[in-house]
């Protein structure tokens, strides 16, 4: 071959990869390191499936990246001030509220179908029916009733004040749901049959910049752009999701190019992971370390007669050299948590009791409690039982089984063993937390709103049960009346200072009874490639891929 012919076929390869590389700016493929069990927002509480639905569905209201309250589908948050929400006497005396909520009239659901007021009628009367299974619809229940005024306006008359009257998730498309929700008989049908579920590429599911065109489950969800989205032009011909559950993997797809990033929020890669890339390849991609709201902790079995003792959490707890480990592992980027209540939020108080650690006073504890070290080193009480439990948490989070590693070693050393047991994250989520059957702890991190109670985790109302078809975030089966008191002054007193001095007392109760140890709170790694602009993950659980129509390349 002629030097002028090697030339030519160098730049004809140069000019194809140039183009390749063009292409492949028309589609982003973003690594994920869980799956979501469901794509229905309102079945089970899961980042991964928020994560998910964010670039296809939208909420009524969000908040956004500098943590303010805004509209997604409605045309205008409602107010106490230009008395869109006002307070109103109810029949029986008490005081209740009536707020008008307006949607924005240019939104259309990916078939066409108009976005109404129907569908916010639906998602309400859908939302009151225990049959349904939904987990955190706990603003729907409030409202009693809803006129229609016309196909964008509705009054909402709620039973009560409500600390939050401006703010409401997401709405499920009547025309779609409808059907499948009358057809639902025995309870948890619902669940079972919604077509968010069985037919997840229905275009009529989706409101968002974005629709599902391609669904394969636990493999990948494919996006293409709604046609009749009425805001900015999404950036991508198509956006795929691809599951690559373990962590080391998912760092070595996106070195090699098979994909183009990894999720942010806590389904992608760990935060150490995100620091060894920066320091290895500072200029190869972007890279934010957003400080949120999401909590990494030990929900327990308060049923196992191990942990149900008190003592027992509490010694766990101080046993934890938990300073060292956020030091160690994430360059102190992680804050120790005393509470759920991140120091960043506006409810956060410093008045809980905090456990530091202290192995000595973790070995008095379980003195106290009837455990004595046994020969093995590991502690034994008067009836020979082992001080023995299981953790858990999702298979394949290299991060997560180091710091489990860690945690064993250090409640060893006060003579308590922790056998590990990890499942992928679809089946913990899905079925283990659901269904409250894990015998011991389970590791994982919850995101939680701005202002967002602790009622769908800590509320009595929203503990798992059968009966209300596990459709309750309450794992731990927390219940305690003056917690639930707080819960309902939190987030129905309109007085900002007493509101705040309910939280402060929900903090208290939790750090004196630990239903759950909590570890430290997180700041998620978010690596991105340089042609991709307009990313801004939020630090909270309204993430940001419902931002994702601003998302566009070079």
């Amino acid at each position: 071959m002629t030097v002028i012919a090697r030339l030519a076929g160098a730049a004809a390869l140069l000019l194809t990869t140039a183009a390749a590389a063009q292409a492949a700016h028309d589609t982003l493929v973003i690594g994920i390191a869980q799956f979501p069990s469901s794509l229905n927002p309102y079945i089970d509480a899961e980042t991964i499936k928020d994560y998910t639905d964010g670039f296809a569905l939208r909420p009524v209201t969000a908040y956004d990246k500098d943590w303010k309250d805004s509209c997604r589908l409605c045309a205008q948050l409602p107010d106490v001030e230009d008395g869109s929400a006002k307070t109103e006497t109810l029949p029986d005396g008490r005081t209740g509220m009536a707020v008008t909520l307006k949607l924005r009239p240019d939104m259309k659901w990916a078939d066409g179908v108009p976005v109404t007021t129907h569908d916010l009628e639906f998602t309400w009367r859908a939302a009151h029916d225990p049959a349904a299974g939904f987990i955190n619809a706990r603003a729907w229940q409030v409202v009693n009733a809803i006129d229609i005024v016309d196909a964008q306006t509705a009054v909402l008359h709620l039973g009560q004040t409500w600390a939050q009257y401006n703010e409401w998730p997401w709405l499920l498309p009547e025309h779609v749901e409808a059907p499948v929700r009358a057809a639902a008989g025995a309870p948890g049908d619902y669940i079972r049959q919604t077509i968010f579920n069985h037919a997840p590429t229905t275009p009529g599911l989706w409101d968002g910049p974005y629709m599902v065109s391609g669904y394969q489950s636990g493999v990948q969800v494919e996006f293409s752009p709604n046609p009749y989205w009425p805001g900015p032009k999404p950036g991508f011909k198509h956006v795929l999701l691809k599951l690559i559950e373990n962590t080391a993997a998912l760092q070595a797809n996106l070195l090699s190019g098979d994909v183009d990033m990894v999720a942010g929020d806590g389904v992608g890669l760990t935060i150490d992971q995100g620091i060894a890339l920066q320091q290895q390849y500072p200029d190869r991609f972007t890279y934010i370390f957003r400080p949120t709201l999401s909590f990494e902790h030990l929900v327990v079995q308060k049923d196992n007669p191990i942990l149900g003792d008190l003592r027992v959490r509490q010694a766990l707890l101080y046993a934890l050299d938990r300073q060292t480990l956020v030091d160690k592992l994430f360059r102190g980027l992680q804050p120790v948590a005393a509470t759920w209540v991140n120091p960043l939020s506006p409810f956060y108080s410093r008045h809980a009791v905090t456990y530091g650690y202290d192995p000595a006073k973790a070995r008095q504890l379980l003195a106290d409690a009837g455990w004595k070290p046994g020969s093995d080193g590991i502690c034994r009480n008067d009836r020979g039982d082992r001080l023995s439990f299981e953790l858990t948490t999702t298979a394949g989070n290299r991060l997560r089984e180091l710091q489990e590693q860690v945690l064993q070693s250090q409640w060893k050393a006060v003579c308590a063993e922790a056998t590990l047991k990890n499942e992928p994250a679809r089946v913990m989520f899905g079925q283990t937390l659901k269904h409250r059957a894990y015998p011991g702890m389970v590791m994982y991190a919850g995101s939680y709103a701005v202002t967002e109670t602790p009622r769908r985790i800590l509320g009595s109302d929203q503990i798992a049960t059968e009966a209300n078809n596990w459709s309750g975030g309450n794992y731990t089966a927390f219940s305690n009346a003056d917690f639930d008191r707080d819960l309902g002054i939190a987030e129905t007193e309109l007085d900002p200072a007493r509101r705040k001095a309910a939280w402060a007392d929900m903090q208290r109760i939790y750090a004196e009874q630990l239903p759950e140890l909590p570890l430290f709170f997180r700041a998620e790694p978010h690596v991105i490639p340089k042609w991709l602009h307009g990313y801004a993950p939020t630090g909270h659980s309204d993430l940001g891929t419902l931002w994702s129509e601003n998302w566009v390349s070079d």
